[in-house]
């Protein structure tokens, strides 16, 4: 093999070579280059050639070279085995790009179809957005695919923080996840400064690597950005491309057939809601039979009438799964010109609607329900504080009198139910014009919001049971009884109190509504009620009915919020396909259909298991988000003494949430004095060895706020009376205290904490 002779004088200096070095040799080099004429080039020496070995492996599987022993070659196109990292799933098919892109030119990288085979491949694909394969790759007469051959570790793509530098001058990347507890060396910047947010990416595979910057999110104090860091986390897509705008302005102007509707134009429809709410998916009317009980209406936007099967508005909705509703800003299932117009039932103008009537008998049970596609103009968009303050005040108009009777005809039949009843608080931010924190309080429960739920769960209700009827598909929202599992462990528990729990009996709700009313003493109710809610499963989506237990229900499915859910588009498709409400085709490249396409109508598990997911994702961000706002609440009032409850118990310390804010922090047995303590697993219990001192799940405790993290949503707290010192383990991170009236860092850098725009979330139902 023959290379350029370099003269000595032009020869680098001796020592490992870089990346860049080793490919710009390569690029240089009349033939391709192995290992042995790289090490021969920089002079490399016993340890180094091993250690240019492992660089070379490392640069082979990024994908910067082609991976072959004897002569390697800088990427041009693709090679024939790559690195490939999944960037979409598109309708089940998971599509990539190459992991290390670097071209001679600007071209963006080629998308890539996965294609998956083996079992299950038929329910989607197996693989996730962020996931790296090594694949074979393959162009075709349609572009590029690859054979997946395996699934590699996650790279950095994920991994989020901000960049610090120590006193030598060196940079760290400290990270915004609560459960990484060290920061990683920075060996690329990539333009980056000190304290800004960035995405970084590991280099190497020692057990520690560096990491190189891949991008700037800018300012992590800045306002909206403490929603940005769980949407970049959870990669939660926020942009829609230029495609779907335009298909969502076509969809939004759609003419409203008023020969195929139902015309209730007429009725005086109201949509009770939050005060900050942008989309409106409801409406509800009621109004007596004459026979003791009411004819009612729960009237849905009609969102299956702008949002057809396999336009780029439904794939789009479909990969997004629900919106997601955070304190600064909200991600949208659809493009704003559906969400929060065309779509939302806004007062006084006409409105598409799917109306669920329904037949109320006087004891509140529903006997009767059909489903029409209608034409609505709400009466009034009502929030829930002031529909209950007319009521309360006994100044409420007849419509609005007319909907709390009929709601208290169901809610004795919802207490014949008798459906799983757990006091959960929920807490709410409230930021002003500027962003800045104005509350942080628990959300006031009124019987306003019970009204709308009630009213919500029948039209549910009745929805998945029409669709039973007509032994159509059906989406069902199932919520399985708890696990013998978790039973077990709810039994050892309670016997921890002298109670028992009859593992022969059938577990029903009313079971655990009854345990917890016959607890006089709140601290106990208290203990007993996180326990049990600890024993349940997590709802999700599914085509196989297994019913719903904590509602008490057989049959179940989400109806009433096709706005910000995909599992409620879905049935309303199958609710057009079951009882013929298609409309006439749309003008235009507008799809014909409104009702499900072949693909759910044959298998509604692959959408019901992926929208069950994009859920629990949204869930997580969600209450991460809420959690970093509190901690930037209270990052300047450390010191400060609060009443907190015990929510749980480990070995190494306990966890507690602030009463007033639902703020969560760990107190490290560390801390707690001198004193050894012991964890008694089964009451979830640590107790003193010498003082019998006991600190349990449940229990009201004083503790002082020690440290409020705002990047992490992190608190720890200290015993009032004190304790040991609360230190950050491992490489500092960003850790907030009050000094000289000011929020400053713990390497001393100004802290200001500023947020922009109003929470615009709904409560969901």
């Amino acid at each position: 093999m023959a290379f350029k002779k370099i003269p000595s004088k032009n020869r680098p200096a001796p020592g490992l070579p870089t990346r860049k070095q080793i490919l710009d040799f390569i690029q240089n080099a009349s033939e391709p280059a192995g290992k042995r004429e790289i090490s021969r080039h920089f002079g490399l020496q016993g340890a180094e050639k091993i250690q240019l070995k492992a660089l070379l492996k490392d640069m082979a599987e990024e994908g910067l070279i082609d991976g072959k022993r004897t002569a390697f070659h800088k990427m041009g196109g693709l090679p024939r085995v790559t690195v490939l990292r999944v960037v979409d799933i598109d309708e089940g098919e998971a599509v990539a790009v190459p992991d290390t892109w670097q071209p001679d030119d600007a071209t963006p990288p080629p998308r890539i179809r996965l294609i998956e085979k083996g079992p299950g491949k038929h329910r989607g694909s197996a693989l996730r957005k962020g996931d790296r394969v090594l694949a074979r790759t393959e162009e075709s007469e349609t572009g590029w695919r690859a054979y997946p051959m395996k699934k590699l570790e996650l790279r950095s793509d994920q991994v989020l923080g901000v960049v610090e530098v120590d006193t030598a001058g060196k940079p760290w990347l400290a990270p915004v996840d609560r459960r990484t507890r060290n920061s990683s060396p920075i060996s690329d910047l990539g333009g980056a400064k000190p304290g800004e947010l960035v995405l970084g990416e590991p280099i190497g595979k020692s057990a520690r690597p560096s990491v190189k910057v891949v991008q700037v999110l800018g300012e992590p104090l800045a306002p909206r950005a403490f929603s940005l860091i769980a949407i970049h986390k959870h990669g939660i897509p926020n942009h829609f491309g230029q495609e779907t705008l335009e298909e969502a302005q076509l969809s939004a102007k759609l003419p409203l057939s008023h020969d195929h509707r139902e015309d209730l134009r007429h009725l005086p429809i109201v949509a009770i809601d939050p005060s900050d709410a942008r989309d409106h998916d409801d409406a509800i009317w009621a109004q007596p039979d004459g026979q003791g009980g009411f004819d009612a209406l729960v009237a849905i936007a009609d969102v299956s009438f702008y949002v057809r099967p396999g336009g780029q508005i439904d794939r789009e909705a479909r990969k997004r799964g629900n919106s997601v509703y955070f304190p600064d800003r909200v991600v949208p299932m659809l493009p704003e010109v559906l969400s929060a117009d065309v779509c939302s039932l806004r007062s006084g103008e006409d409105r598409a609607a799917m109306a669920c009537h329904l037949k109320i008998d006087a004891g509140g049970r529903v006997t009767d329900w059909r489903f029409t596609r209608a034409l609505v103009r709400i009466h009034e968009v009502i929030a829930y504080e002031d529909a209950q303050e007319r009521i309360d005040a006994d100044r409420a108009e007849e419509h609005l009198r007319n909907l709390w009777a009929a709601w208290q005809a169901l809610a004795a039949a919802r207490k014949d139910r008798d459906p799983l009843e757990l006091e959960l608080p929920e807490r709410r931010v409230r930021l002003d014009e500027k962003g800045r924190i104005t509350e942080i309080a628990i959300r006031e429960r009124l019987d306003a919001h019970r009204v709308v739920e009630d009213f919500m769960i029948a039209a549910n209700v009745a929805a998945a049971k029409a669709l039973e009827a007509k032994v159509a598909p059906v989406v069902y929202r199932i919520h399985e009884t708890p696990s013998r599992e978790k039973l077990m462990a709810l039994k050892e528990y309670l016997a921890t109190f002298g109670k028992k729990l009859a593992m022969g009996q059938v577990i029903t709700p009313g079971l655990f509504n009854r345990m917890l009313k016959d607890i006089a003493d709140e601290s106990e109710k208290a203990l007993i009620m996180e326990a049990v809610l600890r024993s349940q499963t997590q709802a999700y989506y599914g085509p196989s009915n297994a019913g719903h237990f904590g509602l008490a229900l057989g049959s179940y499915a989400h109806f009433t919020s096709p706005i910000r859910r995909y599992a409620d588009l879905l049935v309303h498709r199958a609710l057009v396909d079951a009882y013929g409400l298609e409309q006439p085709k749309p003008q235009g490249d507008i799809p014909a259909t409104s009702g499900l396409s072949e693909r759910d109508r044959g298998d509604l598990g692959r959408v019901s298991e992926a929208i069950s997911a994009a859920e629990r994702r949204a869930m997580e961000a969600e209450r991460e988000t809420i959690d970093r706002y509190v901690a930037a609440w209270l990052s300047a009032r450390v010191g400060e003494v609060f009443d907190c409850r015990i929510t749980g118990v480990q070995k190494f310390g306990f966890f507690a949430t602030i009463l007033s804010l639902g703020g969560d922090g760990l107190v490290p047995v560390s801390t707690l004095g001198d004193e050894r303590f012991g964890y008694d697993e089964k009451a979830r219990v640590l107790v003193g060895e010498q003082t019998g001192t006991a600190y349990a799940v449940g229990q009201v405790v004083r503790l002082r706020l020690a440290e409020a993290n705002p990047l992490t949503g992190a608190l720890k707290f200290e015993l009032e009376e004190g304790g040991g010192r609360i230190e950050p383990r491992g490489r500092p991170q960003q850790a907030f205290a009050k000094r000289g009236g000011h929020l400053v860092g713990k390497r001393g850098r100004p802290a200001n904490i500023r947020h922009q725009g109003k929470g615009k979330g709904k409560s969901k139902r």
